[in-house]
């Protein structure tokens, strides 16, 4: 199971690593094709520099993630692996309430599958 618990953690930060590109650096293109029907095609432009902030707050996601396969202690590597699994599992939620509910699915559900190969490992 500690197999499965480190694909999908890696998985997750994988995925916050590309959104952070892309609210960072690709909002205007990549981000108005994912975000097509949560925002009108003349709002990209002028929410360039939020978007911009709120993918840096997803690298932040990315790095305690990866910073997970970096510590030795069994303990803390658990409980920093859930804390940062809990803060995107809170983040795919609030989102699928405030935007849309495929965020659920493409954030949300796979921390949660992350959270509880966690705990099973």
């Amino acid at each position: 199971m500690e197999i499965v618990a480190n694909i999908l953690i890696a998985a997750v930060a994988l995925e916050h690593l590309y959104i952070l590109w892309m609210e960072m650096f690709a909002w205007e293109t990549k981000g108005k094709e994912v975000f097509k029907s949560a925002l009108p095609p003349e709002m990209f432009k002028p929410t360039k520099g939020l978007a911009a902030n709120q993918g840096l707050y997803n690298g932040f996601l990315a790095a305690g993630l990866l910073w997970t396969f970096l510590i030795e202690d069994p303990k803390w590597q658990t409980n920093i692996a859930l804390f940062f699994l809990g803060c995107v599992a809170v983040a795919g939620i609030y989102g699928a309430v405030s935007a849309t509910k495929k965020i659920f699915f493409v954030q949300a559900l796979p921390a949660i599958l992350a959270i509880v190969a966690v705990l099973l490992k």
